[in-house]
C-alpha cells in the first residue's frame, strides 16, 4: 500500500486496533463524529469527489473555528481583531452549513 509506504519513510510507525473497539483510537474516532455530526448529517454526497471536496471544506472550517480545548483559540492561529477594525463580513461555509466572520478594513 502506498500510503504504508510513505508513513515508513516518514518514520512513523503504523499500529492497527481491533476492530470494533473505538476506544483504541479516540482521537480518529472524534475526528469521525465531528465530521459525521456537524457535516455528513445534513448533506447527500453524491459520489466519491462531492466527498472529498466536502470533507477538505469541512476540515479547513475544523482548523479555522474556535476549539474550547485550545482556550477558545483556533488550530491555526489568528490575530484578535477589534471592534474599531471594521464592519463584520460573513462567509458561508459548506453552503452556509456553517459561516466564518471577519472584519472588514476600517
Amino acid at each position: 500500500m502506498a500510503s504504508q509506504h510513505s508513513l515508513k519513510s516518514m518514520g512513523i510507525k503504523t499500529v492497527v486496533t481491533a476492530p470494533g473497539s473505538p476506544r483504541q483510537n479516540a482521537i480518529a474516532e472524534r475526528m469521525i463524529g465531528s465530521c459525521r455530526r456537524e457535516c455528513f448529517d445534513h448533506i447527500i454526497v453524491l459520489n466519491e469527489e462531492h466527498l472529498r471536496q466536502k470533507l477538505g471544506e469541512y476540515v479547513d472550517y475544523y482548523h479555522q473555528r474556535t476549539h474550547l480545548g485550545l482556550a477558545k483559540d483556533s488550530p491555526v492561529h489568528r490575530p484578535i481583531q477589534h471592534k474599531e477594525s471594521g464592519d463584520v463580513i460573513v462567509f458561508p461555509v459548506l453552503g452556509g452549513l456553517h459561516h466564518r466572520y471577519k472584519r472588514a478594513a476600517a
